[in-house]
């Protein structure tokens, strides 16, 4: 082990590897981007890992039709930046063809996702779907391995997952099968950031503190709709999801360097403090990943 070297040297070590290895031994890839801080670091990485060239994929968002317009603008900019094709499926796709049925035009469709995602799985053939999932964010994740199978029907089951001795990948997958691979695997909220920090890294600006008409609700701050009076404070988003069930937290933090201590310094998860929709145990995550989820 090279003494000389830091901690966000290695994991970046690890995804560049993890990254080529996807490269080397997937048929048909694809790069899940949302234009949000995990997915932005994820590009990073693929850069390093891929470039002169062209990345050997296509990026992928899957839109709910409830993301915030200032994330859309920089994920398509960046797209544009690094001159790679960006596939767009949007869960309204789904609703029109009735794979997609909802209770209300105001319920979340962050679980949604699970199917337009399948659906444009099967539409373009991926066998592997590479996510900044983080084994950090929430109990149910920190079960998934790096390579991690879903059946034909798009399912993980924990059980049936494979060995990853000695940093050794099996990605074979058959037809109809294919697997999510994780490269921040390993990665914490606070690692995101000092890399976002050391490599001077782009992030749409609700990263950091801005005024905004919010309400309280169940110890979570919602965003005020037209009409909602609500209290207007400083806020930022650790997490830039679905409108509807994200949630601002109260913060000065008005750069990444102000982001860092604050993240250092903080008590709550990022999705516990910031997700409505993980609050209860209908919602579970692990239930959601099993039905398809990211």
């Amino acid at each position: 082990m090279n003494p000389d070297r830091s901690h966000l040297d290695w994991l970046e070590s690890e995804a560049i590897y993890v990254l080529r290895e996807v490269a080397g031994e997937c048929g048909n890839p694809v790069l899940l981007f949302s234009g949000g801080k995990d997915s932005i670091v994820l590009l990073r990485l693929a850069e390093k890992a891929l470039r002169p060239g062209r990345f050997p994929f296509p990026l992928l968002h899957i839109d709910t039709g409830h993301n915030f317009p200032e994330v859309i603008e920089f994920r398509d900019r960046r797209a544009a930046e690094l001159g790679e094709r960006l596939i767009v499926r949007g869960v309204e796709d789904s609703i029109r063809r009735g794979s997609v049925r909802l209770h209300s035009a105001e319920q979340s469709r962050n679980a949604a996702q699970s199917v337009t995602l399948l659906e444009a799985i099967a539409e373009f053939g991926f066998d592997a779907a590479i996510g900044g999932a983080r084994r950090d964010e929430e109990k149910a994740r920190a079960k998934e391995r790096v390579f991690s199978f879903r059946d034909e029907f798009g399912q993980w089951e924990p059980r049936s997952q494979r060995p990853e001795l000695w940093d050794l990948y099996n990605p074979r997958v058959r037809r109809g099968e294919h697997v999510r691979v994780f490269p921040l695997s390993n990665w914490t909220e606070l690692d995101v950031w000092q890399y976002i920090g050391r490599e001077r890294l782009a992030v749409p600006a609700l990263y950091f503190a801005h005024r905004r008409r919010v309400l309280r609700r169940n110890g979570l701050l919602l965003v005020a709709r037209p009409g909602e009076a609500g209290e207007e404070l400083s806020v930022r988003f650790r997490t830039v999801g679905d409108v509807s069930c994200t949630c601002p937290v109260e913060s000065l933090a008005g750069d990444v360097d102000a982001v860092i201590r604050e993240t250092m310094n903080s008590r709550q998860t990022e999705r516990g403090a910031t997700r409505m929709d993980d609050q209860t145990s209908e919602a579970s995550m692990e239930r959601r990943k099993k039905e398809g989820y990211f």
